[in-house]
């Protein structure tokens, strides 16, 4: 698809404004981060996306009468295309891959005026089934979480970005059959069937509040070395998994059960005593970050289900950890 075929209709006056264009990075950053699961990817999309507009004529970008939905309808087309060449590289990398666990107001505090808040809400036009449940929607609380990150990793590329774009970031199911290249029908199709996978991940997720407070006796029972109080807080079926990349020490394939993930991580403060580990805010609530010399070396997030941590993910991959520095 050109990007002739992505432009709107030509509206009146004079070329948009740059200033403007250029605040929707943020919100451009955010989308598709939530693609691609790291920011350096982000990056490079959102960089693209700039090069395909500047690259054009002052006429051409005069008559494009929406900027901000041009702009969206080539981020995602981009995307696209980076999901199904990151699926391969995907497959050769070295132990279990997680998205990059982020700050707490990551996106908030990247420059522009324009972010995700203005669009990223649940979707709700005639489009839409109407016999969906708006509950049944991803909430802005989840809509960066590890635990929305990890399932959108699962989906196929066009799974993906129609729930990214609909769900997320409100993009009508015409707009989006331009980009994935198929019957607005078959998208609302694609978006049901992420919709779907979404919702059977999250049937017990707890509020925040509750996270929090399971996670604060999680990290407590970890530094009290104390084995049965640790196994107590976490689920029978819980899944450990650990991001090296390749690049530093980290398990190369999931740890398994309540006891063998307790005893893993107790062996893992044994024998790093110098490193701290220290609560922080993630985009998934409470976290900690551990730090070896003062520098973040590793970011621990966890999934909590019933009152019990279902999930640990643990990312030392140090291309993967930026946002710490």
């Amino acid at each position: 698809m050109t990007d002739d075929t992505m432009r709107d209709a030509p509206g009146p006056g004079d070329a948009p404004d740059l200033a403007d264009v250029a605040a929707e990075r943020r919100r451009l950053l955010a989308l598709a981060y939530r693609m691609l699961g790291t920011t350096g990817e982000a990056e490079d999309a959102v960089q693209e996306t700039y090069v395909r507009w500047y690259r054009m004529s002052d006429a051409e970008r005069a008559a494009i009468a929406n900027p901000q939905g041009w702009l969206t309808r080539v981020a995602g087309r981009v995307c696209l295309d980076l999901l199904g060449t990151a699926r391969a590289r995907r497959e050769r990398y070295v132990g279990p891959w997680l998205p990059e666990p982020l700050p707490a107001g990551f996106f908030a505090s990247r420059a522009g005026s324009a972010g995700p808040a203005a669009s990223a809400r649940p979707h709700t036009d005639t489009t839409t089934d109407a016999t969906a449940d708006p509950l049944d929607r991803v909430t802005l609380d989840e809509a960066v979480s590890s635990a929305l990150l990890v399932v959108l990793e699962s989906m196929t590329p066009a799974e993906r970005v129609a729930f990214v774009l609909h769900d997320v970031f409100a993009v009508p199911f015409p707009e989006i059959a331009e980009i994935v290249g198929r019957s607005p029908a078959a998208v609302r199709q694609l978006a049901t069937s992420a919709r779907r996978r979404v919702a059977e991940s999250r049937t017990r997720t707890v509020a925040r509040a509750e996270h929090d407070r399971v996670v604060a006796a999680f990290g407590a029972a970890a530094a009290s070395g104390d084995l049965a109080a640790l196994v107590s807080v976490l689920d029978p079926d819980v899944v450990l998994r650990s991001d090296g990349g390749g690049l530093v020490t980290a398990a190369r394939k999931p740890v398994l059960g309540a006891d063998h993930v307790a005893r893993f991580l107790l062996g893992l403060l044994a024998k790093n005593p110098d490193d701290q580990v220290e609560p922080l805010e993630t985009t998934d609530g409470a976290g900690f970050a551990v730090r070896r010399d003062g520098a973040v070396i590793g970011v621990v997030n966890l999934r909590v289900v019933a009152g019990r941590v279902a999930d640990v993910w643990i990312v030392m991959n140090p291309e993967k950890l930026g946002a710490w520095r």
